[in-house]
């Protein structure tokens, strides 16, 4: 689901994967059914898009994305830990298993 400016606090509750890219960018392009998949075969979590671009600025300053794509992992709107730039689907299934996994005993979470 992609999510705005006007409408991202109605979405972000509980753990969520919120993927940041740019419309013209290869790599954001190459990482999204990566992402999905590896998002979809969870049911701790949910995932969210955010595409870079005039009308979403204000959540790009707000998770401070310096570069595209980028992955956070959130809890109820909170940034608990980003990854920058592309990545293999092995390494990134294995950081964010072991994101996840951490965020969940910080909150106590089953």
């Amino acid at each position: 689901m992609w999510i705005n400016s006007s409408n991202y606090k109605e979405y972000l509750k509980g753990i969520c994967i919120v993927e940041v890219s740019g419309e013209s960018c290869a790599n954001c392009l190459s990482l999204m059914p990566i992402l999905h998949s590896l998002v979809s075969q969870r049911n701790d979590c949910k995932l969210f898009h955010i595409e870079a671009k005039e009308d979403t600025m204000d959540l790009i300053e707000k998770y401070e994305i310096e570069a595209v794509p980028s992955i956070l992992v959130l809890y109820n709107d909170e940034l608990y830990v980003k990854c920058r730039g592309y990545q293999p689907e092995e390494i990134l299934e294995i950081w964010l298993d072991a994101k996840i996994e951490e965020l969940k005993k910080l909150h106590n979470i089953k």
